[in-house]
Order: C-alpha cells, then structure tokens, then sequence
C-alpha cells in the first residue's frame, strides 16, 4: 500500500472535521451575527436580511438617550464592581479559613456550602427578598448587591479553596520563619498563588451580576431609576410590537462590556497559571 493511500483517509479525516467546526462556528455565531445585523438595521422587524439595508446609528442614539440605557449601565456597572470585589474579598478568606485551620463542624459547613450551591435559584427568591425586605433595603442597588454576592460565594470559597489547599503549607512556614507576619504572608505568598483561581470567581462574578434578570426585577420593583441592564431591556418590548432596532443595539451594548473585561481578565489567567507553572 503506498504512503499516497495512507495519507488519504486522514485528509479525508481532517476535511470531515474542519466541515464540523465550521458548522458548529455558524451556529453558535449567527445569533451575535444577526444581533448586529440588525441593531444597524433602519429597517430591522421590517425586513430580513443578512447584511443592513440602510446602515444607520439611530438605534444606538436612542438607546442610549431616550432609553436611558445610560442609566442602566451605570447601574449595571456600580453592582457588578461591588459584587466582584466583595464576593472575591470573602470568598478568599473564608477559602483560607476552611483550607488551612481545623475548627468544629468544619466539614458540615464546606457541605452547606456545597448544598447552597445546588439549590436553583427560583426557589430563593422569595427568602432572599423576605430577607432583603427585613433590611429595609428594597429598591436599592445595596440590597441587590449584597444578594448578588450571596448567590456567587458558594461557587467561590470551592473554587478558592481547592487553590488554597494546592498551596504547600511549607512555603508558609518559611515566610513565618524569615519573620513574616500573617498579613505579609498573605499578600506576598499566597494571594498571588492563589490570583488564577480570584480571577475564575471574578469572571463568574461579574457575569452573573451583569446579566441576571429575576432577582434584580423582584428586588427593585417600581424603582426605575435603580434598573440595571437586564431589566431596562424589558422596556423595548411592548404589548403589541417590538422596537427590534433598538432591542438589538441594547442587546450590543450589554454584551460588549462583558467581552472586555472577560478578555481582560482572561489574559492575567493565563499569565497567572503560566507563572504559577513555572514557579512549582
């Protein structure tokens, strides 16, 4: 057999296999395709086509003026920051405690943790608004973001703490011994060992807090000035027509912000574990 006939059924392999990816490609692209197509559309709902009949900003315009979308984003923003910062802060250190001391009903807590963490969020909404309600903190930015916090720790401290634990303890001890206090230790040691895993929960962080609908809707209520993203969104939907220009420039306008700092942070990942590597 020559090495000709060898090399056919791989080729053939490959081709199969560059067909499926781009198929796959189309698929799970199309929809941000159209997205675009259609917020720089004039005429988008009117007409279907795959590039723009009549190339336009308008939608972009009024999104972001007679939509108040810049609102919204301002408050999207201000939530998700806190909820990145103090969800990351502690998780850490709650990663920290469970990873490295030993106390009474230490495993009963990683296991509500872990319970916590498995129940669908449809079924806390009532008790978080109950308890939120109990806070007086209603229709406020504080109180979304102290139960957007709430829901991203569980995935947090197990994220953090399997980071943690992969730290030896005697690179610690060594820093104690060179007459490094805990606080020094921590910021000099293990805070930039355990950054990849910070960056992971921040990226979850921050998605869930930009892009969640039903607890911001039942938290903030009537207070429109308080609406984030997800929610003012909704107000391009009418009972008996859709602003289709502008729910897509919206929808743009969401998706761009979460691409940045998902490509930021993406990058100090890698750099973090490439490092983390090396250093072992």
């Amino acid at each position: 057999m020559s090495a000709l006939s060898l090399r056919r059924p791989t080729r053939r392999a490959q081709a199969g296999k560059a067909v499926a990816v781009a198929l796959l490609l189309v698929f799970t692209l199309f929809p941000a395709y159209w997205m675009l197509v259609s917020a720089f559309d004039a005429k988008a709902g009117l007409q279907t086509s795959f590039v723009p009949a009549e190339p336009t900003l308008d939608h972009f315009r009024f999104v972001l003026t007679e939509g108040g979308f810049d609102v919204f984003l301002r408050n999207s923003a201000i939530v998700a920051l806190a909820t990145v910062l103090v969800s990351a802060l502690l998780a850490l250190l709650a990663s920290v405690a469970v990873a490295r001391f030993r106390f009474r009903f230490r495993t009963q807590i990683l296991l509500m943790v872990l319970v916590v963490q498995m129940v669908p969020l449809e079924a806390l909404v009532i008790p978080l608004f109950v308890q939120v309600r109990n806070l007086q903190l209603l229709e406020t930015l504080l109180g979304l973001v102290i139960v957007y916090v709430a829901l991203a720790l569980p995935f947090g401290i197990w994220m953090l703490r399997g980071f943690v634990a992969a730290v030896p303890v005697e690179l610690e001890e060594a820093a104690y011994i060179d007459g490094a206090s805990w606080g020094r230790m921590f910021r000099s040691v293990l805070l930039p060992l355990v950054a990849p895993g910070l960056v992971a929960t921040s990226i979850f962080s921050f998605i869930t807090a930009w892009n969640e609908f039903l607890f911001a809707m039942t938290l903030l209520g009537g207070a429109t000035e308080h609406y984030t993203v997800a929610i003012g969104l909704r107000s391009f939907f009418g009972q008996f027509s859709n602003q289709w220009g502008a729910i897509m420039a919206a929808s743009t306008i969401i998706t761009v912000p979460v691409m940045i700092f998902f490509i930021m942070v993406q990058r100090k990942l890698a750099a973090g574990l490439t490092s983390g590597a090396v250093k072992g």
